[in-house]
């Protein structure tokens, strides 16, 4: 392990060559343990803490609030690297990233710059916006609303926090006494607040994603931030989360690839009525590794792709026409990576053979993780807005997930 990684939480980041190269050492800390957590469901605080003193929490924030303001393209592909190495804990900073966006557009001066310094000294933010029973992911029945006191305070329940258990400050939607759509950022300890780890899906297992229940938790103005605002207008803000959300994809598909070949190479026989004397010898698992790998290249490059439009489009005036090709050129990354994932994860077995489904392995978990992860917005509507978008020139709608 390099310096870098062995200063203080108050380590700081300063450009994207640093954030790439950091990335890159905490990934090969994190893959080595990557089985044993998934399969016994371990929160990796000692990972987490790691990566607060590598400075990578901070690289996101603003240049002028001390952050080196990373492009997208290297946030996406840090996203990818810790993904390869375990998806669970790239998930888990992904809130962390969006939220700092938020933060840094949406807050006061005072109080933007006393999270972004948290951040920048290691704190990490937790995000609470989905909820049950609600009409749709973006209709929170959370209500954030005044007292006779005058008080205001937070009221609700969340049915997963990813990454809230165990950071410092975290990001709640709800609805004010007016209706509208706002986040509330709170600490972690605040009074009121309850979060448990009850997260039993079969994937993403140590996304630390248990629910949230709010009782009469007390807020003040400045950390409400007008949430409805930011999509009146030109934005990049759904974009930019989904462009996060397919890197993580991106990067399970590359790492069932290797996991695949190395398999193969290793313990894979070849089949009785082939004439290969290795596995690797016979035509159709080289060329089924071929048809994968160009798949895994492809979902790879429209990730670098979409990543540098929306660095292009960001560094100008955003419009309604440079926005949408923005996010249609996300959206496209986001459906490919999703189905490259889950195929190269399923077929991983069938290159590998019988032994390789043995638990020991833990090969599962990538298929687990990927389709699990992919399931976060529903693909046929990345399909829908391309499609219209490419026949009819539609523009895609301002929206948190498009």
């Amino acid at each position: 392990m390099s310096d870098t990684i062995q200063q203080s939480t108050s380590t700081v980041l300063t450009d994207d060559a640093a954030a790439l190269r950091v990335a890159a050492e905490i990934a090969d800390r994190l893959a080595g343990g990557a089985v044993a957590r998934d399969r016994d469901r371990v929160i990796p605080r000692d990972e987490l803490e790691l990566i607060a003193h590598s400075g990578l929490l901070g690289i996101s924030v603003p240049a002028d609030l001390g952050g080196a303001q990373v492009s997208n393209a290297t946030l996406a592909e840090v996203q990818r690297v810790l993904a390869q190495a375990d998806p669970s804990i790239s998930q888990t900073l992904l809130p962390h990233y969006v939220l700092i966006g938020a933060i840094a557009g949406l807050a006061e001066p005072a109080f933007k710059a006393r999270v972004l310094g948290d951040v920048l000294a290691g704190a990490r933010i937790g995000n609470g916006l989905s909820e049950r029973g609600t009409k749709h992911a973006w209709d929170p029945q959370t209500r954030l609303s005044r007292g006779d006191d005058g008080q205001l305070v937070l009221n609700g329940s969340k049915y997963y926090t990813t990454g809230a258990l165990t950071s410092d400050w975290i990001g709640f939607s709800a609805k004010d006494d007016d209706g509208r759509v706002v986040l509330v950022i709170v600490p972690r300890d605040v009074e009121g607040l309850e979060l448990t780890d009850e997260w039993t899906s079969f994937g993403q297992r140590t996304t630390i994603s248990g629910p949230a229940v709010l009782t009469n938790v007390g807020v003040e103005p400045e950390q409400v931030l007008p949430l409805y605002l930011a999509f009146e207008g030109p934005v990049l803000a759904g974009a930019f989360d989904q462009l996060l959300h397919a890197a993580i994809d991106t990067g399970v598909a590359r790492a069932a690839l290797e996991d695949a070949g190395r398999y193969v190479r290793e313990r894979s026989r070849p089949w009785f009525e082939s004439s290969a004397e290795k596995a690797t010898d016979e035509p159709e698992v080289v060329y089924r590794f071929g048809e994968l790998g160009v798949k895994v290249n492809v979902a790879e490059a429209a990730l670098r792709d979409a990543a540098r439009t929306l660095d292009e489009v960001g560094a100008g005036e955003l419009t309604d026409e440079n926005t949408a090709r923005a996010s249609i050129a996300v959206a496209s990354a986001k459906a490919f990576a999703g189905a490259v994932g889950v195929e190269v994860a399923s077929a991983l077995f069938e290159l590998a053979g019988t032994s390789a489904t043995d638990a020991a392995w833990g090969l599962d978990r990538h298929w687990r993780n990927v389709r699990t992860h992919s399931l976060h917005d529903p693909v046929r509507w990345k399909y829908r807005h391309v499609g219209a978008y490419v026949l009819n020139g539609t523009l895609p709608p301002r929206h948190p997930l498009i």
